[in-house]
C-alpha cells in the first residue's frame, strides 16, 4: 500500500499533542462544572433546513448521504423536500437549540449546559482553521425570558476557564465584548436600516482593514461615505472601563444620533465591564468593532484572542440569541460562548508553548528476565495497576540495557526489575528493584507499597522549553 497523502484541514495530533489537548479539555470541563453547567452531547447530523438558518454558512455545510443510495430511497428522494436532507453540524449552537425544543419538558430553566464535540466546516484550511475540529461550548437558555446577568456571567466563566490554563504556558487571553443593541441603535440613528449588512461588513475589519470595509459599507450596505465614516469611528472605540460608554455617547452626539436602543445596549455593556473589573481585571475589553456576522445574535457578542497571537483570530466567540429556539408558543432565549479547542491546541503545539512530559501513560516498564519468567513480571504489573499506577511490561526478554532504552524512547521514567525469587548471599529472597533511568538511582521496591513521585504518575501538560 502506498503511503497515504494527508488530508488538509483534518488535524490528527501525535500522542503527546493529544495529552495537551486532553488537559485543555479537562480544565474547561472542570471549570464549567464548577459553575453548574451540565454536560450534554447531540447527534452529529441535523436536517439541512435547520443548518442553513445561518444563510452565509450554506457553502460550508457537508451534506450526508449514503454512497450506494438507490433511486427512490430515503425521505429526500421520496419527497424532494430539502428539509429532509441531512448535513454534519458546523457548530454546536444550532443543534443545541433543536435539543432544547425537543427536550423542553424535561429540562429545568434556566438551563446551563456545556458540550464538547467535533464539528465540520467545508472552508479553506489555513492556520488555525480546520474542516474538522473540536469545540467546547457553554450556554444558558431560559424559557420565555433570560435575565441579562447571564450575559455578564458567561464571559467571566470563560475567562476563568482559559485563565486556568496559564499554569501550563497558555498565553493571556483578552475577552472582547460588544452589544448588538449599541451598534443597531447607532446605525439606525444614522439612517442605516440594513443593520445586518452593516454588521457583516464591520465584522471584516480585522481581515481587510478600514478602507476596504468603508468601500463595502457604501457598495453593499447602502451607506454614504459620511455614514461609513461614522460606523468606522464607532468600531474604533475600545477600553476596559466605562469610559467607553461616554466615548460612544460623545460620538453619537457629534453625529446627531439619538437612540433608546443604543442606550439600552450601553447600559448592558457597562454592566459587563464593571463586573469584569472586579472579577477579572484587565481580561475583558469593551471593543465596539466586535460584530459577529451571524444573524441570530441580538445582544452581547464576544470574541477572545491570545495576547501575542492576535493574528490567529478569535479562539472563543459567541453572544446572546433571542429567537434561535422557538416552538411557536414559547421562545427560549439564550447566551453562549464557544471555544475552538483545535485552533487553540494547534497554536500551543506549533509555537512550542506547551508540551507533554511524556507521550504515553505508563510510568513504569516492568522488565522481563526471560520469557519463562514473564508471569512474574505480569504479576508485578497487576499489583502496581491495582494501586492506580500505569504500567506496561517489556515487549521482549532482551538484555536489560535494551529494555531500559525501550523505556527511554517512550519517555517512561522508571524500569522495574523483578527478583524472580532469587536468593541473596544470606539465603533470603532478594527484593525487586526499581530504577529511575533519568538519574540512574536504583532502589529496593515492593509492588504492594512503592509509588512514583506525584509528578511522574501520569503524563502532564507543562510549559514548553
Amino acid at each position: 500500500m502506498a503511503r497515504p497523502t494527508p488530508l488538509s484541514g483534518f488535524p490528527e495530533w501525535l500522542p503527546d499533542g493529544r495529552i495537551v489537548e486532553q488537559h485543555v479539555l479537562d480544565v474547561l470541563r472542570r471549570t464549567f462544572e464548577l459553575h453548574g453547567f451540565a454536560g450534554v452531547e447531540t447527534r452529529a447530523v441535523e436536517p439541512l433546513d435547520q443548518l442553513l438558518r445561518k444563510g452565509e454558512t450554506s457553502k460550508e455545510v457537508y451534506v450526508l448521504r449514503r454512497l450506494q443510495e438507490e433511486p427512490g430511497e430515503g425521505d429526500e428522494a421520496r419527497t424532494g423536500r430539502p428539509e429532509k436532507q441531512l448535513g454534519l453540524h458546523f457548530d454546536l449552537t444550532v443543534p443545541f437549540a433543536r435539543y432544547v425544543l425537543e427536550n423542553a419538558g424535561h429540562l429545568a430553566f434556566p438551563f446551563k449546559r456545556y458540550q464538547i464535540q467535533k464539528v465540520w466546516r467545508g472552508e479553506r484550511p489555513q492556520d488555525g482553521r480546520f474542516r474538522e475540529f473540536t469545540q467546547a461550548d457553554i450556554d444558558v437558555v431560559g424559557a420565555g425570558e433570560l435575565p441579562y446577568h447571564f450575559e455578564v456571567e458567561l464571559p467571566l466563566v470563560m475567562a476563568e476557564a482559559l485563565g486556568a490554563l496559564r499554569e501550563i504556558g497558555v498565553p493571556e487571553v483578552r475577552v472582547l465584548v460588544n452589544n448588538r443593541r449599541v451598534a443597531e441603535g447607532f446605525y439606525r440613528g444614522l439612517g442605516l436600516d440594513a443593520v445586518d449588512d452593516v454588521l457583516r461588513q464591520i465584522d471584516k475589519l480585522d481581515k481587510i482593514g478600514p478602507d476596504k470595509v468603508a468601500d463595502l459599507l457604501v457598495a453593499e450596505a447602502g451607506a454614504t461615505p459620511e455614514q461609513a465614516d461614522a460606523c468606522l469611528a464607532l468600531a474604533a472605540i475600545s477600553g476596559t472601563d466605562t469610559s467607553v460608554v461616554d466615548r460612544v455617547r460623545a460620538l453619537a452626539a457629534e453625529r446627531g444620533v439619538t437612540s433608546e436602543l443604543m442606550e439600552t445596549g450601553l447600559a448592558e455593556l457597562a454592566a459587563i465591564v464593571e463586573a469584569a473589573s472586579v472579577r477579572a481585571p484587565g481580561v475583558v475589553v469593551a471593543d465596539l468593532k466586535i460584530a459577529r456576522g451571524l444573524d441570530y445574535y441580538t445582544g452581547s457578542v464576544y470574541e477572545t484572542v491570545l495576547v501575542g497571537h492576535e493574528q490567529l483570530g478569535s479562539i472563543c466567540s459567541g453572544g446572546r440569541y433571542d429567537t434561535l429556539a422557538s416552538d411557536g408558543a414559547t421562545t427560549y432565549p439564550g447566551v453562549g460562548l464557544s471555544v475552538g479547542v483545535s485552533r487553540l491546541v494547534s497554536r500551543l503545539l506549533s509555537a512550542g508553548l506547551v508540551r507533554a512530559t511524556r507521550s504515553v501513560p505508563s510510568a513504569v516498564v516492568v522488565a522481563v528476565t526471560s520469557e519463562e519468567s514473564r508471569p512474574a513480571s505480569d504479576a508485578v504489573a497487576t499489583a502496581l495497576r491495582a494501586r492506580g499506577i500505569p504500567v506496561e511490561v517489556a515487549p521482549s526478554a532482551a538484555k536489560f540495557g535494551k529494555q531500559i532504552r525501550y523505556a527511554d524512547r517512550r519517555g517512561i521514567p522508571f524500569v522495574w526489575f523483578p527478583a524472580d525469587g532469587q536468593l541473596d548471599d544470606a539465603g533470603d529472597t532478594r527484593p525487586d528493584q526499581v530504577k529511575d533511568i533519568r538519574s540512574g538511582e536504583q532502589v529496593d521496591a515492593d509492588a504492594a507499597s512503592w509509588v512514583p513521585p506525584a509528578e511522574d504518575l501520569w503524563p502532564r501538560a507543562v510549559p514548553g522549553a
